[in-house]
């Protein structure tokens, strides 16, 4: 049997959720942005590989399907972010130290590229800073007092 409420019973009250810290929303936002800069180059690669001329299309479309690959592991670490989920803080971090070695191989190429390096480089270094700030870690329910769950 199902249980139904009056018609003029109160809905039940939301329940009240903390705000995140500023520095928590920051690093759930630069992660989804480095997530969507992924995506996109996945898409454009696949692209190219469908319609455009490449050297070869067969790795274009492979290069494009690992990055919308690799995509979904900041996207979804940075909703856990924005959620406030404990979990989300490793693959957060983990896509950040991927990042620095990418960033450093784009500097050592030269060129139009050392832009991108360099931005890489200081959002993955923002991002971590940003993880390992206490307020953060307060939010995400981590801490030298809190048990592992």
């Amino acid at each position: 049997m199902s249980k139904k409420q009056p018609a003029n019973a109160p809905a039940p009250a939301a329940v009240p959720t903390a705000a995140l810290p500023g520095r928590l929303t920051a690093a759930a936002a630069l992660t989804a942005l480095e997530g969507l800069a992924l995506a996109g180059l996945g898409i454009y690669m696949l692209f190219v590989g469908i319609a455009g001329d490449p050297d070869s299309p067969q790795q274009a479309e492979t290069g494009g399907l690992t990055l919308l690959a690799l995509a979904a592991l900041p996207l979804v670490a940075a909703r856990g972010l924005r959620l406030g989920r404990r979990w989300s803080r490793g693959p957060a971090l983990i896509t950040q130290l991927m990042a620095l070695p990418v960033a450093w191989t784009l500097y050592n190429t030269g060129g139009a590229v050392i832009a991108a390096a360099v931005a890489l480089a200081v959002a993955a270094v923002a991002v971590v800073a940003l993880l390992v700030n206490p307020t953060a870690t307060e939010a995400l329910g981590i801490g030298p007092g809190e048990q592992a769950r």
